[in-house]
Order: C-alpha cells, then sequence, then structure tokens
C-alpha cells in the first residue's frame, strides 16, 4: 500500500500532486510485476516454461495478437521476439477475420494476449487455430475464459489491481502483459545461445547498432597512427604527438610490436630539464593495454571506462595495426 506520509522534496516542501499521483502509479505497478514473479515461482512456472519450449521447437513463426492495449502490447512483443532471434511478428485481432489469417501457417505458433479472455473479435483466431491444429499460447488473467480453455497453453497473470483510481484504464494489467512478453523472449534468446554477434544483425542501424560494430570500424589506420620506434629522442616523439593530435604516441620495437605508449601525462609525471633529450625508452608506460579489431564497440567502450583512458592500441598478431580514441567514438556516437 502507498505510503499515507506525504513525500518531502528537496526543497523542503511536499511533492506536487501530480507527483504523489505517479508514484502511486508506479507503486501499484510494480506490485503487479512482484505478483507475476511470485506467480511464476508457483503455480505459472510449469506453463511458462511449456510456452517457452513450444515456441522455441516451433517450425515457424510466433504469431502474436490482441485488441486494444493488448494489441499495443503485442506489437512490442513481436518486435521484441523478432530482435532477439525468434521470428514473429503481429496480427490485428479483428484484422485477422479479413484476409489477415492468410499471414498464419500450421508450422507457426498462435500468442493471444487478452486480459479478460472474452473479446468477441478473437473468435476468429481460436477457430482458425483449432481448425488447421495451430498451437495457441493465450497470455490472460483469466484461464477460465473462452480464450483459456481453448489454448493449448493458458499463462494466466496475477488479478492485480490497475493503477487507474478507478481501477479501469490498462496499466498494470499492460505491464504484466509486456513483462511476460519480455522473459518469454529472454528465456529464448538464453536457451538458444543467442550472441551479440547475431544481435548485431538485426539491429545496424542508430546508437545499437553503432556499439555493435567492431573495433576495425573506427579505429584509425596508417599514417594517422603516431608511432615510433624505440631509441627515439622524446623530441622526435613530441613532435609525433603534436602531429597526430591524439595525445599520445605508440613505441614499437624492430617487429612493429607495441612495447610502451607515451602519454600526454606521461609528458607532466617526467617533466625535467632534459625531457627533450631523453630516449623514449626511459619515458614510455611499458606494456600497454591493446585490444584486438574483432572486439565489439561495446566491449572496448568498457576497457575505456574501466582503466580510465581516452586510447587504445588496436594490435593483431601482436603488431600495430591501428590506433581508437574516446574523441572518435564520441563523434560517431558510440560512447
Amino acid at each position: 500500500m502507498p505510503s499515507s506520509k506525504p513525500l518531502m522534496t528537496q526543497s523542503s516542501g511536499p511533492a506536487p500532486a501530480s507527483v504523489e499521483s505517479a508514484l502511486r502509479t508506479l507503486e501499484a505497478e510494480s506490485g503487479g510485476l512482484n505478483a507475476l514473479a511470485a506467480a511464476l515461482r508457483g503455480p505459472l512456472c510449469q506453463a511458462f516454461a511449456r510456452a517457452v519450449d513450444l515456441i522455441r521447437n516451433a517450425k515457424g513463426r510466433v504469431i502474436v495478437t490482441g485488441l486494444g492495449k493488448s494489441g499495443h502490447m503485442a506489437r512490442k512483443i513481436a518486435a521484441t521476439l523478432a530482435s532477439t532471434g525468434t521470428p514473429a511478428f503481429f496480427v490485428h485481432t479483428a484484422e485477422a477475420g479479413h484476409g489477415d489469417l492468410g499471414m498464419i501457417t500450421t508450422d507457426d505458433v498462435i500468442m493471444a494476449l487478452s486480459w479478460s479472455g472474452e473479446q468477441p473479435e478473437m473468435k476468429t483466431l481460436v477457430n482458425y487455430s483449432a481448425r488447421f491444429a495451430i498451437p495457441m499460447i493465450a497470455v490472460t488473467s483469466n484461464a477460465a475464459s473462452s480464450l483459456g480453455q481453448a489454448a493449448d497453453i493458458v499463462i494466466e497473470l496475477p488479478k492485480a489491481r490497475e493503477a487507474c483510481p478507478h481501477n479501469l484504464a490498462p496499466t498494470t494489467s499492460t505491464m504484466m502483459q509486456v513483462a511476460i512478453g519480455d522473459a518469454i523472449a529472454i528465456a529464448l534468446l538464453e536457451s538458444r545461445g543467442f550472441t551479440a554477434l547475431e544481435f548485431a544483425h538485426f539491429h545496424p542501424g542508430g546508437k545499437l547498432g553503432a556499439m555493435l560494430k567492431f573495433v576495425r570500424d573506427y579505429m584509425r589506420t596508417g599514417a594517422e597512427i603516431p608511432v615510433k620506434p624505440l631509441g627515439t629522442k622524446m623530441s622526435d616523439a613530441v613532435v609525433e604527438m603534436s602531429a597526430k593530435g591524439l595525445g599520445c604516441v605508440c613505441i614499437v620495437n624492430a617487429a612493429n610490436e607495441a612495447v610502451g605508449i607515451i602519454t600526454d601525462g606521461d609528458l607532466r609525471r617526467h617533466m625535467r630539464p632534459d625531457l627533450l633529450t631523453a630516449l623514449v625508452d626511459e619515458i614510455m608506460t611499458r606494456k600497454p593495454k591493446t585490444v584486438p579489431p574483432s572486439m565489439l564497440a561495446t566491449e572496448m567502450i568498457e576497457v575505456l571506462n574501466t582503466r580510465k583512458i581516452t586510447t587504445l592500441l588496436v594490435t593483431e598478431a601482436n603488431k600495430v595495426v591501428g590506433i581508437v580514441h574516446l574523441h572518435d567514438l564520441l563523434r560517431a556516437g558510440v560512447a
């Protein structure tokens, strides 16, 4: 139950009524999710597992259907399934009887969302499912409903109160619908061993697509790499650092293997009168962190953040083949 004590804001006054309302909504919806989790640990456990197995073993696709707010949730569930390796699409319940039944094959699985389980429009799909022996999973709050009785598997959602003060507007119920859809999608993803590389095939656009590219897609190569061999005077190394504008210079041995790196920070730490006449061998940080060109951009960003650095050397077979700078990632919209 929401607290009767008024929320106090940082400005020392009570929270606006809109914020109090928002908190009641979130508390109601989180209560629904907690009830759903409890059901999954108990009576819903076997039905959920059977539904995941049915979808995983299907030769065709998942046809997700619904009407009204359940229809909007069904669209989202279909999109999530498709993007995580389970072929799926949405069929509008009311449109099914006007030709869209032709989208559904006998190899498919139907997942029907209806909170009451008594929508008249669902009858067409129920009859079609029975006629052609297409398995149906019902996601409803009433297993005894017409939909529940006709389905092969019923995922019965807890009858939690809506966040709406009149207990009418679908809020908590739709939250639970989309949550169970996410749970099914992720269970399928994990059971199939769906990898980030496979995920990248379905998400080439936007920031997510950028993060699922590889180090080789962002690294600078060839003459853009600031590099000097062992034995170089610091004066020449500083000129190379300034020319390439990355705030560092890679130090390599005769085999072009990275043996050290000198950054702006190294210059400050070693500031002394004879710095420019010293050799890079004395100043460089040895065994610099390197990454392969085949590493995912997401993993590369994790390395940068964990080590609190802005530059990474890219090596292949111990040879320096590129360099990546945080500014390049920012411009690309990755970091």
